[in-house]
């Protein structure tokens, strides 16, 4: 998912054989694209953790016996994912939570663009991941925790105007990014 490819054939095989390092690097690339499927069709961020979580649960499970048919493993990931995040639902409205009431997944999902934003937002993950440590920061108190630049700023001991400067690049480097990821 990030700018190194992964061979998630031969990942899977070896993961498939019994390596958790080999799983590990799946679960790595593959970890916050799901998250964000999740979080998509149930929007409360904890729940989003758990499914996310448990998406991996039933991958090591079943990984023994996938036969991967692509390049990547995300169409299948997001496939457990909605599973799974029915599952919640289900656990929801059997445990009387309010947030239940008109919470469905739709039956018919478009998997396909399901997959086309989890790759983009890997690929903007990875864009920001690739930023120096300033601008990650600067990037995780804006743009994530919903920082002011002054707060910011005062946060890390530079000046609003660094902040300000910073961030109006990284915004352009990372719209790119989701621009490039989603044309066809």
């Amino acid at each position: 998912m990030t700018d190194d490819v992964i061979d998630d054939g031969a990942l899977v095989a070896r993961a498939a054989a019994g390596s958790e390092a080999a799983f590990r690097t799946l679960y790595r690339a593959y970890v916050r694209p799901v998250y964000w499927v999740a979080f998509g069709l149930l929007g409360v961020t904890a729940d989003a953790e758990d499914v996310a979580q448990e998406t991996f649960v039933v991958a090591w499970r079943k990984i023994p016996s996938l036969r991967l048919e692509g390049a990547s493993l995300l169409p299948w990931l997001v496939t457990v994912c909605r599973l799974q995040a029915q599952n919640k639902l289900r656990a929801r409205r059997r445990h009387g939570s309010h947030a239940a009431l008109d919470d469905e997944i739709p039956s018919a999902v478009d998997v396909e663009a399901q997959v086309v934003q989890a790759q983009t937002v890997a690929a903007i993950l990875a864009a920001v991941d690739r930023l120096s440590e300033l601008d990650r920061e600067i990037f995780r108190l804006c743009a994530a925790e919903g920082y002011d630049y002054e707060a910011a700023a005062a946060s890390l001991g530079v000046s609003h105007g660094t902040v300000r400067n910073r961030l109006s690049r990284i915004r352009s480097r990372v719209r790119a990014t989701a621009m490039e990821t989603e044309t066809p």
